[in-house]
């Protein structure tokens, strides 16, 4: 599978919001935060996957910042090979939705925005 190991440091811009979503990011080590219009934040870390939901479900744009809050290193995976990916394996779209539930149900819970 064609992919690419990126590292950012610190305080880095992955990407914002508006931009033409060309990839997913798989977090391999470090804090990723999401950052919505709202101020609302969400944060990944490693073994999860962020940005799929913009490639599959929003028009080919990011719709939030992407931020390093620690130094990271990233999986990209281009929006091409994600979506040939999802045909080719229908089952690992029903595992990033159950992914995302989890975690977004574990930070409500918590009370906690990324740690």
């Amino acid at each position: 599978m064609d992919c690419e190991r990126i590292t950012y440091p610190t305080g880095a811009e992955i990407f914002t919001s508006g931009e033409r979503a060309a990839s997913i990011f798989g977090v391999l080590q470090g804090l990723v935060e999401l950052i919505d219009a709202g101020g609302n934040r969400l944060c990944y870390r490693p073994g999860e996957v962020f940005s799929y939901q913009d490639i599959a479900w929003r028009e080919g744009r990011y719709c939030n910042d992407a931020v390093a809050r620690t130094p990271v290193e990233l999986v990209k995976l281009s929006r091409v090979h994600f979506l040939n990916l999802l045909h080719n394996h229908p089952t690992m779209a029903v595992m990033l939705i159950s992914q995302q539930h989890e975690r977004m149900r574990e930070q409500r819970n918590s009370g906690a925005i990324c740690y």
